[in-house]
């Protein structure tokens, strides 16, 4: 069953009731997210008229505060950003049930663009970033996640992060003339498969390349979403690209470029707000603003209804390849901006 189907009236209607639900077990379950929305006046059990409406935390929160859901000893994982844009790294705490929910979801979503069969798979990265299991970076949860959904693993990067090419090689080699799947942060892609790939004239027309992260290296070269396809097609033959737009704090959701490329689509159990940077209202369609992301997925801890430090804009709703919101995402905040976007929150959040 798609995980692609809903319209955005019947969307909303449904995240409305699950996400009151879900923001009532936080605020039972985490004295610090009942505390902040105690300070911001929000009573227990009140009603929300919309998705507009549910009482949002800044991604930065989890840099600086400890928010879970669930008592120590039902900690599973502890999964860590990569701490670049100052402030420390974001820790996220799941439990078994919760990481065994985001890997199925996740798995939903990629299975609308990699069929139900595991393909043989290439990972533009280095075996090294998976070694410790118990606590991951952004990175290294990315692969790690990503590589359940492939076999015969190739990783395109020595332990050196130099690339492999003698591997990749080899893996086309036994693979190529079948679909296989290639995974990889963007400008990693780019730099560690395109670029071999050119010099090499290796052929990846099978390939289904998913791919995600910052795009602000390529954007300095002058690659863009468009050329970044137009490239790999012209010059390797692989025509099957999926950016996607996922983060750590709400981990397993991920929001999937559709085949027609240069949108990005909410999967069932999440949603975008775009948001006024000034007055947080929400934009209409075309303009742009920060992106609130919402999902029902995060159980352990109150990662439910989140402002990003990103700005995006909705492009449609409901006339894409998919239903409901399309959107892209245009950048990075500036980070005094994304600084206030937390500031908002600061009395409700001192201990």
């Amino acid at each position: 069953m798609s995980v692609f189907g809903r319209g955005q009236a019947e969307r909303e209607t449904a995240l409305l009731a699950e996400l009151t639900e879900l923001t009532e077990h936080h605020r039972a379950n985490s004295e610090q997210y009942d505390r902040i929305l105690s300070s911001l006046g929000i009573k227990s059990g009140e009603p929300f008229a919309s998705l507009n409406d549910l009482p949002w935390l800044p991604v930065r929160m989890f840099k600086t505060h400890e928010l879970k859901s669930i008592p120590d000893s039902e900690v599973f994982k502890v999964l860590t950003s990569s701490g670049t844009t100052g402030g420390g790294a974001s820790r996220i705490y799941l439990d078994k049930d919760a990481a065994a929910v985001q890997t199925r979801q996740l798995g939903a979503t990629l299975q609308e663009v990699l069929g139900g069969k595991r393909l043989p798979m290439l990972m533009v990265d280095t075996i090294g970033i998976i070694k410790n299991r118990r606590s991951f970076s952004a990175r290294g949860a990315g692969v790690l996640g990503m590589a359940t959904f492939g076999r015969s693993h190739v990783y395109a990067l020595d332990e050196n992060d130099r690339p492999d090419v003698e591997a990749v090689k080899e893996f086309l080699a036994k693979h190529g003339s079948e679909p296989f799947l290639i995974f990889g942060f963007t400008f990693m892609v780019w730099q560690y498969l395109y670029e071999v790939a050119r010099e090499h004239e290796l052929d990846l027309s099978n390939g289904i390349l998913i791919h995600s992260g910052g795009w602000k290296k390529l954007i300095d070269i002058a690659v863009d979403n468009a050329e970044f396809r137009r490239r790999f097609a012209e010059d390797t033959g692989l025509t099957q690209i999926y950016n996607y737009y996922g983060m750590i704090e709400q981990i397993g959701t991920v929001f999937l470029e559709g085949k027609s490329g240069n949108s990005l689509y909410c999967p069932d159990f999440a949603d975008v707000i775009i948001r006024n940077p000034d007055t947080w209202e929400e934009q209409p369609v075309g303009v742009p603003g920060v992106i609130e992301v919402v999902s029902t997925l995060p159980r352990s801890y109150p990662g439910h209804v989140l402002l990003t430090e990103d700005l995006g804009v909705v492009h449609g709703i409901d006339d894409g390849d998919w239903p409901g919101k399309r959107f892209s995402v245009l950048g990075r905040l500036p980070r005094a901006e994304a600084r206030g976007c937390s500031d908002t929150f600061s009395g409700a959040v001192a201990s």
